[in-house]
């Protein structure tokens, strides 16, 4: 060892790199597993980390004690810790608004007042409710009016005070997981005390305890089953007529699979590392065997034992595989910690620990049993042949025999991996073993090609390339080491392709979820106030645009401001023409808009035809603040009359825009109105505001059947504009089957609504005309105006509307949706301070590169930077091998070199000799390590890793692009030839020294 110590450094080397990465993988599996499944649970909706148990429940004048025993008889039943449940009370309610009764559920909650912002005290006696910002404005009530609702038509009303207007404070928190607790088909619920359950029209209510799931319990520390620990307890509460809604399977199936795609990309990268760890280890002690052909020889001749032969030369290994061991656990556990993280976990700590502890000795017992066998082989051979600084010959029939199995291990794994057959296991490992299959038929290409190129070129005077050629030839091992660089090298290009596919896969993914580069999600009282906030922020239109997501309908719908869209979105050529909505919405625009009213009273002129009594209302919204205004003109009498009403709301700027006519009977007793009955016909001729005075329907405007529209609720009324006059007339419906709708619409945008369609048309569109269920109440008329592969946030199903035009034509009615604020990239913080004095409150932001960031801590993403370590150490491992190649072969090099400059070799031709061999080596390896790289991706058909998700909306990269494999040659090439330059200088030096 004293004497050959660059070449026990080397092995040493080696070691230490195969041992780190041998050691770092168990740690860095576990790191990775657990970032992952915590990346899936923040990443995961609220619904998703809860459970919720409800039960229909009858209460008999105590709602407390009913709630207590519901929460008792759960706590006992669900393995759980239940120390932030919350219970509730909810029964479903409606107002009465004529024709269309809004939904408003009234509900009991827990802690209602800490998870909310207020506008008034927080409810505290029995019937005192606080209603939503939205239901406020819908609903025209405030803090300290009164509301009735009643649960059905035969069921007795229910009358409540308002004191105050909740807006809530975590609209995304586990709090308001509970879908029961939100707004669904209509309002938001009305939150009141317990006590208020104990009113008869109350009894029976839906019961609720919702808790949030520990999140150590959804990654699944420690092993934790909570899969089967969920199973078993809904079978033990649906003995006792409980009802467990259970949402956590598809965030615990994504934990799964993110775990098994770490342990998967791992395992197989330890293995790989392991057989070129043992194969370089292998290779190390074949050259410098040669220096040791001597001790083995002189050993003979003085008539030691094979097994005292065996402990010399074995002993020269030991110390430095031992201390490369060492050193590589150590340095694992320090690259796993930078690279994914901690391991928190205790119990997964001492596993951990162990694995990592058995994969470096399987690094040392392994190497120490292929230098063994070598050693073993080797003592066979007579004293004569060890003296031979040069075999008789490369191979024999048995290396022969290896190569042809190799290869057809090679073929076995891309045929798996051809057919799709993951469970072989060899598939997994396919462009590995492509890899390997050309770097054996190219070694054996390479020795021909140098064996007669060679000599062709010594015959021909060409010696530095005769002696080149000769060295590659003539040198033991060396179409080993060409085949190791060759795997190494495509290895490690395959490995680059992958991570860089992979990032530039999450990058796609999260500005397809997003839409923009920035995504703000705010809170708002409804569109309007949206998208005057977002216009008065950035009037401009090149920095912020307002957008609502509703996916709570099929199809699912994306609202955005169209005319900003080009300048704010990030487009993609799958998402179809950017500029096909707009366009759709500048050729159509509709009629022109009415004049806003602005006055403080309104006049309209207006004739009763028909027996039944009817009352006339108008319903305008503020284009402003988006507040609705009810007016209501009386009771109508027969004949032509000029009636009267006060009107609220409207005098601010820039005014209220007419939504709609309704025509209903009168309020009764029980504070209940419905659509006027057949035959009542009201036709409305002039309506006129005070202060300032002003027309603002005219015979004209009244006359113009493009204005008006009948509702889609149920039996629309019969309109007639012929007469320069707007008549309605209730339409006769003798079966009374269908429900009688009241209203007719003012039309300001053009109908149908133009739309871009992502996916198959929805299946009703083949039977009727196209038409959208979300925007507003009753049925839209849309066409489609272009059609694409997938939409921004929507993915591969959805529809793109013009968000003006949908918040038009919805009116005051409620409408689900997410608000959001897009912004462009570069935005600053003081648009978004804008933003929030414009009365929007951000709930959320989030950026193309945050997510891109979470996305990373997936297994896929975590598997592809562990395969990148792998064949960056596998680079490293070759670059060992040829250093320790150079060293041993060193002095017999420079003493061949010598004796050649004795018969009249020339200094140029020597010193180019010296390194020419070592270089055509490592260009040769290299480029058929890239050609190796290049090959397996359509052999072996390999892909960019899904995402454990499901998301496949938009195809992936290619998994090995061409700036991959220029990156991953450079690399290589730096590398190798890095190393194989300092392996050759001090030859270099010798010989410009004319010393031996």
């Amino acid at each position: 060892m004293r004497t050959r110590t660059a070449q026990v450094l080397t092995v040493l080397i080696l070691t230490a790199l195969a041992a780190a990465v041998s050691a770092a993988g168990p740690w860095f599996a576990f790191a990775s597993q657990t970032s992952a499944a915590a990346a899936d649970v923040a990443a995961a909706p609220a619904d998703q980390r809860s459970v919720s148990i409800r039960q229909i429940t009858h209460i008999n004048g105590d709602p407390r004690a009913t709630v207590g025993q519901f929460a008792g008889q759960v706590r006992d039943m669900l393995p759980l810790p239940a120390a932030s449940a919350e219970n509730g009370l909810v029964v479903a309610m409606s107002v009465n608004r004529g024709s269309q009764n809004d939904a408003m559920p009234v509900a009991f909650r827990d802690h209602f007042c800490d998870h909310v912002q207020l506008a008034g005290p927080c409810p505290a006696k029995p019937l005192e409710v606080s209603i939503s910002a939205a239901a406020s404005q819908r609903l025209g009530l405030r803090a300290g009016d009164r509301v009735t609702e009643e649960s059905s038509i035969t069921s007795p009303p229910l009358t409540f005070r308002i004191v105050s207007v909740y807006t809530p404070a975590g609209p995304e928190s586990p709090y308001w997981s509970n879908a029961l607790f939100r707004a669904q088909v209509g309002l938001d619920p009305a939150f009141t005390p317990i006590d208020t359950f104990a009113a008869p029209e109350l009894a029976n209510p839906t019961v609720t305890f919702d808790m949030p799931v520990p999140d150590a319990l959804l990654r699944g520390d420690g092993g934790y089953d909570l899969a089967a620990a969920l199973d078993v307890a809904d079978a033990r509460l649906g003995q006792s007529q409980l009802h467990l809604v259970d949402n956590t399977a598809q965030l615990l199936t994504a934990v799964a699979k993110d775990r098994s795609a770490v342990k998967t990309s791992v395992t197989v990268s330890l293995v790989q590392v392991l057989i070129l760890a043992w194969f370089a280890i292998g290779l190390a002690g074949r050259y410098t065997r040669r220096d040791r052909r001597g001790d083995a020889a002189l050993l003979k001749l003085r008539g030691a034992t094979p097994l005292a032969m065996l402990r010399l030369a074995w002993g020269q290994h030991l110390i430095p595989l031992t201390a490369g061991a060492i050193a590589g656990l150590p340095l694992g556990y320090l690259t796993a910690r930078v690279l994914a993280g901690p391991v928190r976990d205790s119990a997964d700590q001492r596993s951990a620990l162990v694995q990592s502890i058995a994969a470096v000795a399987a690094v040392l017992v392994g190497g120490l049993l292929v230098l063994a066998l070598l050693e073993a082989l080797a003592q066979r051979l007579p004293v004569v042949e060890l003296l031979r600084q040069i075999t008789s010959s490369r191979g024999d029939w048995r290396s022969g025999l290896i190569d042809l199995l190799l290869l057809a291990v090679a073929v076995a794994g891309v045929y798996q991996a051809r057919t799709g057959d993951a469970a072989g296991g060899l598939a997994v490992a396919a462009p590995a073993l492509v890899a390997l299959a050309v770097a054996l038929l190219l070694a054996r290409l390479l020795a021909r090609i140098a064996d007669r190129g060679g000599g062709a070129a010594v015959r021909s005077g060409r010696l530095r390339l005769g002696l080149t050629a000769v060295q590659v030839s003539r040198r033991p091992g060396t179409d080993r080491v060409f085949a190791l660089v060759v795997v190494v090298v495509a290895m490690f290009t395959t490995a680059l392709g992958g991570w860089l596919a992979d990032r530039e896969h999450r990058a796609v993914r999260s500005a397809a979820e997003l839409g923009a580069p920035r995504v703000l999600t705010v809170q708002a009282t409804n569109r309007t106030v949206l998208e005057q906030a977002v216009r008065r922020a950035d009037p401009r239109g090149k920095q912020a645009m307002a957008a609502v997501v509703d996916t709570t309908h099929t199809p699912s719908v994306l609202a955005v401001d169209s005319s900003r869209l080009a300048a704010v979105a990030r487009w993609r050529p799958e998402f179809g023409d950017i500029s096909a909505l707009p366009a759709a919405v500048a050729d159509n625009p509709g009629p022109a808009s009415l004049p806003a009213v602005t006055g403080d009273r309104l006049t309209v002129r207006v004739g009763h035809d028909g027996d039944s009594p009817a009352v006339l209302w108008l319903v305008l919204q503020h284009e402003g603040t988006g507040a609705s205004t009810r007016v209501s003109f009386g009771v109508l009498g027969p004949g032509d009359q000029t009636l009267s009403a006060p009107l609220n709301g409207c005098s601010a700027a820039p005014g209220c825009r007419i939504v709609r006519w309704e025509v209903t009977t009168p309020t009764d007793r029980q504070g209940r109105t419905s659509a006027a009955t057949f035959p009542t016909a009201v036709t409305v001729r002039g309506l006129a505001q005070w202060n300032p005075d002003a027309t603002v329907l005219d015979a004209h405007s009244l006359a113009d059947i493009d204005r008006w529209r009948a509702g889609t609720f149920g039996a629309a009324m019969d309109i007639d504009a012929s007469h320069g006059a707007l008549r309605m007339e209730i339409d006769e419906n003798p079966s009374g089957s269908t429900a009688t709708d009241d209203q007719v619409w003012a039309v300001d945008e053009a109908l149908p609504l133009p739309i871009v369609l992502a996916g198959p048309p929805p299946h009703d569109w083949e039977f009727a005309e196209p038409s959208l269920q979300s925007l507003g109440a009753g049925l839209t008329p849309v066409r489609v105006a272009g059609t694409a592969p997938a939409l921004p946030v929507l993915g591969s199903d959805g529809v793109l509307v013009d968000l003006d035009a949908s918040r038009r034509l919805i009116g005051d009615v409620p409408a689900a949706g997410r608000f959001q604020v897009w912004l462009a990239a570069g935005t600053g913080h003081g648009l978004i301070d804008t933003l929030e004095r414009n009365g929007l409150s951000i709930v959320d932001d989030q950026s193309v590169a945050a997510r891109a960031g979470r996305l990373g801590q997936q297994g896929p993403s975590a598997g592809a930077r562990f395969v990148l370590l792998a064949g960056a150490t596998g680079l490293l491992l070759a670059a060992a091998t040829i250093a320790v190649a150079g060293a041993v072969d060193r002095r017999t090099r420079l003493a061949e070199l010598a004796a050649l400059r004795v018969q009249g070799l020339g200094g140029r031709a020597a010193r180019a000799a010296s390194w020419a061999g070592s270089a055509g080596l490592i260009l040769a390896g290299l480029a058929g390590g890239l050609f190796a790289a290049v090959l397996a991706r359509p052999l072996a058909r390999t892909s960019v890793p899904p995402f454990t998700d499901g998301w496949a909306v938009l195809a992936p990269p290619t998994p090995l692009s061409a700036v991959a494999v220029l990156l991953a040659g450079l690399v290589a090439l730096v590398v190798l030839g890095l190393v194989g330059w300092l392996s050759v200088l001090p030859l270099l030096r010798r010989l410009r020294e004319g010393r031996r």
